[in-house]
């Protein structure tokens, strides 16, 4: 036998034990609980056959919900359950994915977006972040219902420059007229191309490419339901990338100031403490906030009316919580706009909605308890405003 044809077995052994390595990770993570990053979790190496690809490397790391959905029949758009098909099988599903990437996968969970605890995310984060160390794009596959959380806080503790897209689908993988297959091949592609590095983390769903900080789900049932208020999207994928404005955080690129405060590394997941929400509505009782302080809340995010604005009784709540040491951040319910000025104990939440504001406040009090400390993270790291007189210096 020649030396090129042992060099050849060789090789496809090689691929073959290391795929079989892959598909037994995959379909135990399908029944297990999610992966913990504080438990060594290894992500799989770069496969051999890919090293001398000129294609980029991406990984998917697969959290469940309607894109690995599996419906009733062909027509149930609403009657499936969500995370039951493996990310290794929707994956080789796709055409001509060697066109845009070498994808491996990592299956991290396999459920709905809204089963997953934050301290699941904090191990998710982590593992991206393994992944960045090794494949040059990461994307991240979860349910539609919380994804924005999940994004923000994805955006806020990966200390990777590395793109990262998070994505997911309207319609469970096997009905007709699904978005599923057509949002995951857009978001390889996208992470595959670059064109988001030093971005954070982008949400890509229905073509259209969106800040994780800024985009919200406006409807529960509509492929197209990610907006992002009166800002608008980062860019679109239509057969092109096209990406016409960037978050403010893409103009700090290679500066030491690019990466936010929450390394994850340095604190346990024990220290991210419990944040509510309250919402406000003509004549609201402070019976929310109450309720809230009484479950152990160390911060409360309230979603008021108009710029931020809460009823009498809600007020009086809030300050008998402030005075136990709650710190309150105040968003709107409207959707969009920024907030008046806080006050003793209280934080204006610039344009964040009420579900984000929430992600950076739990994140703040892991990392501190000092309210001039907090203040001044949403005030820079939250707000994300652009100095133009700045840009050169």
């Amino acid at each position: 036998m020649s030396s090129s044809s042992v060099f050849r077995k060789i090789s496809v052994s090689l691929l073959a034990l290391v795929l079989l390595v892959t598909g037994m990770n995959a379909a135990f993570a399908a029944d297990a609980p999610a992966a913990s990053a504080s438990s060594e979790v290894k992500i799989p190496p770069v496969p051999f056959a890919f090293k001398s690809s000129p294609l980029p490397n991406v990984m998917v790391i697969a959290t469940g919900g309607t894109l690995a959905g599996k419906a009733a029949d062909e027509t149930s758009f609403q009657n499936y359950r969500a995370g039951t098909f493996l990310m290794e099988d929707l994956v080789k599903q796709l055409p001509d994915k060697n066109k845009i990437a070498d994808v491996s996968v990592y299956q991290f969970g396999n459920k709905g977006s809204g089963g997953y605890a934050i301290a699941d995310l904090y191990d998710l984060s982590l593992v991206v972040d393994q992944a960045l160390k090794l494949y040059d794009g990461v994307v991240v596959t979860t349910g539609t219902d919380t994804m924005e959380e999940i994004g923000y806080f994805l955006d806020l503790t990966v200390q990777s420059e590395k793109p990262v897209v998070i994505t997911g689908a309207m319609r469970p993988w096997d009905v007709i007229g699904t978005d599923g297959p057509a949002n995951l091949y857009n978001a390889i592609k996208l992470a595959g191309s670059g064109k988001t590095t030093w971005f954070g983390t982008v949400l890509m769903l229905n073509d259209m490419i969106h800040a994780v900080r800024d985009v919200t789900k406006s409807n529960a049932h509509r492929m197209d339901t990610f907006q992002t208020p009166i800002m608008g999207a980062l860019g679109y994928i239509d057969e092109e990338i096209r990406i016409y404005r960037a978050p403010a955080r893409a103009l700090k690129a290679g500066k030491e100031d690019w990466k936010t405060p929450f390394d994850l590394k340095k604190i346990a997941k024990k220290d991210l403490p419990i944040v509510g929400i309250a919402y406000n509505g003509q004549e609201m009782t402070g019976g929310a906030i109450r309720g809230l302080v009484a479950d152990g809340a160390k911060g409360i995010v309230t979603a008021g009316t108009g710029a931020g604005g809460i009823s009498s009784l809600m007020g009086e709540a809030r300050k008998e919580a402030i005075g136990k040491g709650v710190i309150f951040v105040t968003t709107t319910r409207t959707g969009s706009g920024t907030m008046y000025g806080g006050g003793e104990g209280v934080i204006a939440g610039d344009s964040l909605n009420a579900q984000h504001a929430r992600i950076l406040l739990i994140l703040a009090l892991a990392f501190s308890d000092d309210f001039e400390t907090i203040k001044g993270w949403f005030e820079g790291v939250g707000t994300q405003d652009i100095d133009g007189s700045k840009l050169a210096s």
